[in-house]
């Protein structure tokens, strides 16, 4: 049997390419529209050079750092993705790799799994909830994590107007029934080690929302109900996001913010923390990489908020990049859905372990003992490489 360790998260992505089937891999790689931004997530990153240094390196380097109140070995938190159906345990083993880490996770409403079964791992599990149905199922969905152990709360607002088909994804199923089966049958039985996994597992993947439930005595919703409560829900005004955060006594976060100008009101809203995200490149395409922008939130809010960053991360030197132009952390995404499509728990671990390697060797290469020690003066920054401030 070949070696089920990987040394990087491109082979991750390889390996995850082999195994899954055909639609399954294409919805982990989608992008809107054209899929300009999400393109650009990952290629902005390679403008942005490092200053190293040829000797004096530090023998011993610090990666720990605190996020909404959480103990952090890296500065990476799991973010927050539905339906992990790549692997059959899905969010309970991104949770058992996070805990066997010491870093957070972020816990998806339309996670696959429930959210008392992932938060039983132990892992620091950030809930994540969306603008959807009315006020009273809001404030129950929380309420429902809180009781599980959730120890922050997650608003997601960077994928709440887009309803075009997004680039290169494949048609999501309503259910998995015999038609569906039929249809998408040959796709599997030429993965057969991902069809005997979820064979060997009891069952096939089903597309429900299990943390959408406003009880845990609930039916579970199907996929497209509870999307379509939350697409037929009007957006969210400042008020509104203020009135949720007062519904939570813990720390939150705003998710999605790419502007100065939202980045204080989402300090005025009572924000713990926002990060800058395009949601993968899966909402609004032509929008800058979220490491474009930045320097812009971080120069607005970075002495009252704590600002991490999502989209793109591929390597420890992103990582590096990003802390160093002002981001505490950042959240990964499809790196970590490779790993766990790859290999499962271990692939999770295997993914941050990448990062963490990758980190570690920037630092030593860059001088530096701590991350606490970057700063825009490691980075060889092209001009016209973010965009320009409109307050």
């Amino acid at each position: 049997m070949a070696n089920p360790w990987f040394e990087s998260i491109a082979v991750a992505q390889q390996r995850a390419k082999r195994r899954l089937p055909k639609s399954v891999y294409g919805a982990l790689i989608a992008g809107a529209e054209a899929g300009l931004t999400k393109d650009d997530n990952v290629a902005a990153f390679s403008e942005l050079g490092l200053r190293p240094i040829t000797a004096g390196q530090s023998a011993e380097r610090s990666m720990e750092t605190e996020v909404m109140g959480q103990h952090m070995s890296m500065p990476v938190i799991i973010s927050p993705t539905g339906v992990q159906a790549v692997h059959p345990d899905g969010e309970v083993a991104v949770a058992r790799a996070a805990a066997a880490r010491g870093i957070p996770m972020g816990l998806s409403s339309f996670s696959s799994k429930p959210m008392d079964e992932v938060m039983a791992t132990g892992a620091a599990t950030f809930f994540q909830i969306y603008w959807a149905g009315d006020r009273d199922s809001m404030v129950a969905r929380m309420e429902r994590a809180k009781v599980a152990g959730a120890v922050g709360m997650i608003l997601t607002l960077d994928w709440s107007f887009v309803h075009s088909r997004d680039w290169g994804s494949p048609a999501i199923p309503e259910s998995i029934g015999l038609k569906t089966m039929i249809k998408h049958g040959p796709e599997a039985l030429v993965k057969p080690r991902w069809l005997f996994d979820w064979l060997k597992s009891g069952g096939i993947p089903q597309l429900g929302a299990p943390n959408f439930r406003v009880s845990s005595n609930d039916p579970v919703p199907g996929f497209f109900d509870a999307y379509g409560t939350w697409m037929g829900t009007p957006p969210p005004s400042w008020d509104d996001v203020a009135w949720l955060r007062a519904q939570w006594d813990g720390p939150f976060m705003v998710k999605g913010i790419n502007r100065a100008d939202e980045a204080r009101k989402a300090v005025d809203a009572g924000a713990s923390a926002i990060s800058v995200s395009t949601h993968g490149g899966n909402n609004l395409d032509g929008t800058p990489a979220p490491i474009r922008c930045l320097p812009e939130v971080v120069a607005a809010v970075g002495d009252q908020i704590e600002v991490v960053m999502d989209s793109g991360i591929r390597r420890g030197s992103d990582v590096v990049k990003a802390l160093a132009l002002g981001a505490k952390a950042v959240m990964i995404g499809r790196a970590y859905l490779w790993g766990l499509a790859a290999n499962g728990q271990a692939g999770v671990e295997n993914v941050l372990d990448v990062l963490r390697t990758g980190i570690d060797s920037n630092l030593m290469g860059m001088g530096k003992s701590s991350i606490s020690e970057l700063s825009p003066d490691d980075l060889v920054i092209p001009d016209g490489f973010s965009p320009p401030v409109r307050d």
